[in-house]
């Protein structure tokens, strides 16, 4: 189930990061809506900061259950169609999130997949673009490169590739260029933070 809807909700324009089991859903995940397959999964995870829909079977017990944390729920076997339906409803219930993020001269419009630093556009590639984006939604944080493969590049487990290290060299340099110098910090065997100069 979880391939299918993967593949179709892709299909019909959404952005989805699929997991085989809640443990493995990444800790303060930026999403918009979560749909879990049990209302075990929903128990087994700390309050989610957005809505959640959950698909289980049909026993009123296990709807109660779910509906004491989840904003919906899904009795299975179900029609495709009706839960692109409960998605977006869920969704239109959702205050409007901000698309913008802004910390001192750089600001990053997600939206319009664009990077402003003192007023001058700065151009990065798509993942260059998702990179910046993930250390900038938490500037105090420090994501390890496991997490970066998981949450930027939707890898299963950590693989032996050089991917983060390059698209952070580069970030890094690009934003140098435009006056933002030693704002990706790479702290050695642990990962990567935004650490934004102090404004003066």
């Amino acid at each position: 189930m979880r391939v299918f809807l993967e593949r179709q909700l892709r299909s019909d324009g959404f952005d989805v990061l699929a997991f085989p089991s809640a443990e493995l859903l990444p800790l303060g995940a930026d999403a918009d809506v979560l749909v879990l397959g049990d209302v075990d999964a929903l128990e087994r995870l700390p309050v989610p900061d957005c809505p959640v829909i959950v698909l289980g079977r049909s026993d009123p017990a296990v709807t109660v259950r779910a509906l004491a944390r989840a904003d919906d729920y899904l009795v299975r076997p179900f029609v495709y169609e009706e839960l692109v339906a409960r998605i977006r409803a869920v969704l239109r219930r959702c205050p409007p999130r901000s698309d913008v993020l802004e910390l001192g001269p750089l600001v990053i419009d997600r939206g319009a997949r664009r990077v402003v630093v003192h007023r001058e556009d700065v151009r990065l590639s798509k993942m260059e673009l998702a990179f910046l984006v993930k250390l900038a939604s938490a500037p105090d944080r420090i994501f390890t490169r496991e997490q970066l493969l998981r949450d930027v590049w939707a890898y299963r487990a950590s693989a032996p590739t050089r991917t983060v290290e390059s698209h952070a060299s580069r970030v890094r340099r690009k934003l140098a260029d435009a006056g933002l110098d030693g704002w990706v910090v790479n702290l050695w065997g642990v990962g990567y933070k935004l650490r934004p100069t102090p404004l003066r």
